[in-house]
């Protein structure tokens, strides 16, 4: 299983800089910066309602879920 964190486009369609959106969240760019790059093992529910809140979208938007292709 993979989750996928598209915060990225999020971002692109907003025009939003990472810096603004993590100055508008209360986190360091370097923690939004990990979870951009698909690098984060975790986010907390509290950061999620933030971006959630900031971007004006639903965790939907941010995460989405991939099944993991079965190799033969």
């Amino acid at each position: 299983m993979a989750i996928i964190i598209t915060l990225d486009i999020m971002l692109a369609k907003r025009k939003m800089k990472l810096k603004t959106l993590a100055d508008r969240v209360g986190v360091t760019a370097q923690n939004l910066s990990i979870l951009k790059n698909d690098k984060a093992r975790a986010i907390r529910f509290d950061t999620l309602n933030k971006l959630c809140k900031v971007l004006d979208c639903q965790p939907g938007d941010i995460l989405t879920y991939e099944v993991d292709k079965v190799e033969e």
